[in-house]
């Protein structure tokens, strides 16, 4: 991290370290500086740590940097670095000319003190990793550097819009850097999110973005490339969106001449299964009877294609129909489904199934949390439509598309919203192809899609 910085600019230095820990990157950072220092420059460095067991570790590391060969001092202020900076912003002060952060990650309350204070120099947004290169860049003077790794949760989706809009507004976005493998990166960890490293500068204008990317943090088999801004957060995009473009995949799904729809002008919907089960035990059965609906997770599919009833599944297969159930069933007939859970290091983020009516009963249908569901005004998909998405969600230009554009461990509804998708007339053509075989590979798959004009 300490090699992001751009080492034209590290001569005197006040380093701020948020989060320190046991001070790692500060020591990272000052090897870095010591080799490139001249003797008359000064490294000053502030990390903050909240922790009590910490603190001693961490002034003990940085004060061993000190000396009178080198320049560099330290400080450890023990506390809530959220409230030190708050009070330092009210106060117009811009004290650091660099930043290094590894920030915790915890959700942030609406209404919570941590959230009261940011609001006050505003500042909103929903965790605290956010809210720390928040107020780490409001903190640096202008032309000033933040470095840090984050979950790349905050590139997309509403909850951090807010946040993108703060940084993208008053810094450009200079580097971003992906670890292709989260097992390999984060291998002492459990990572549940994908992390990134981020630097941005304050107060200068964007220029092109670079992208590098490694297997892990050792960084041994780095590549890095150039991409315009604009390939990364489009200009006509209000929600700020950043793209993330990978070395395995390229942006072959946004430059294609048919694929420029989204799912409202095409009249479609994406919702999350609305049965959350352990909330209706009382209703669910292990079999159906007449006066139960099928009840479909993500077990009920396989290869595309539902699999409905299971015997000695260990969960419920259908549920009640009631008045207490009945608003979170569908009409029977044709919908499309896509489990949330997925990881990067998985073959396929989307798997895209379809729910044929002909293999249920003559009943409504439930679907359980896990799943998303495709459908048109909470009712069923044309029989062609349905099929189309099927073929066009399970290629692997949508594939790549969504693992450059989402860092979750989930597939939300939120992102596939966001797909660019074909017209209606388009799927209606895949789909009907489809039926032309009993088993689509996925060689046929993408071809079809891909090689579509």
């Amino acid at each position: 991290m300490a090699g992001q910085f751009d080492s034209k600019r590290i001569s005197d230095v006040k380093l701020l370290d948020a989060g320190a820990g046991f001070g790692s990157l500060s020591i990272a950072f000052a090897d870095r500086w010591l080799a490139s220092a001249d003797a008359e420059h000064s490294l000053s460095i502030s990390a903050y740590e909240i922790d009590p067991n910490l603190v001693l570790p961490l002034r003990t590391r940085l004060s061993n940097l000190e000396s009178s060969e080198t320049s560099i001092s330290s400080e450890v202020i023990e506390g809530d670095f959220v409230g030190h900076a708050v009070s330092m912003i009210k106060h117009g002060n811009e004290p650091f000319s660099h930043a290094i952060l590894n920030p915790p990650y915890m959700k942030i309350r609406s209404g919570s003190a941590a959230h009261t204070l940011m609001a006050s120099v505003e500042i909103e947004t929903v965790n605290l990793y956010s809210g720390f290169v928040a107020l780490a860049l409001a903190l640096v003077r202008q032309e000033g550097e933040v470095v840090a790794i984050i979950p790349r949760s905050f590139c997309n989706g509403p909850y951090y819009r807010s946040f993108r809009e703060f940084i993208l507004e008053r810094s450009s976005l200079k580097s971003i850097h992906l670890f292709e493998k989260r097992d390999k990166a984060f291998s002492k960890d459990n990572v549940l999110q994908e992390n990134i490293i981020i630097r941005l500068q304050k107060g200068v204008p964007q220029e092109d973005v670079v992208i590098s990317s490694s297997s892990d943090g050792s960084f041994s088999d780095l590549e890095t490339n150039v991409v315009p801004y604009e390939e990364i957060v489009f200009p006509s995009d209000p929600r700020k969106f950043i793209h993330i473009p990978s070395k395995d995949s390229s942006d072959a799904l946004i430059r294609h001449p048919r694929y420029k729809s989204t799912l409202e002008n095409i009249g479609l919907s994406v919702s999350t299964g609305p049965i959350v089960d352990f909330r209706v035990k009382e209703h669910l059965r292990k079999k159906a009877s007449s006066e139960d609906a099928p009840l479909l997770y993500p077990g009920h599919f396989s290869e595309r294609m539902l699999n409905w009833p299971r015997e000695n599944f260990k969960k419920a297969n259908a549920i009640a129909i009631n008045s207490n159930t009945k608003r979170w069933l569908y009409p029977r007939g044709f919908y499309v489904v896509v489990r949330r859970f997925s990881s990067k290091e998985e073959d396929r983020r989307i798997v895209a199934s379809l729910v044929d009516p002909n293999r249920l009963p003559e009943t409504p249908i439930g679907f359980e949390n896990h799943l998303n569901v495709f459908h048109q005004k909470k009712g069923p998909l044309e029989e062609n439509v349905a099929r189309g998405l099927i073929v066009y969600l399970n290629s692997d230009i949508v594939d790549n598309w969504m693992r450059n554009f989402s860092g979750h461990t989930q597939v939300n509804a939120t992102d596939l919203r966001y797909l660019p998708y074909p017209d209606l007339q388009l799927l209606s053509r895949f789909g009907e192809w489809s039926t032309n075989y009993s088993k689509l590979s996925q060689v046929q798959i993408d071809n079809k899609v891909a090689g579509i004009r």
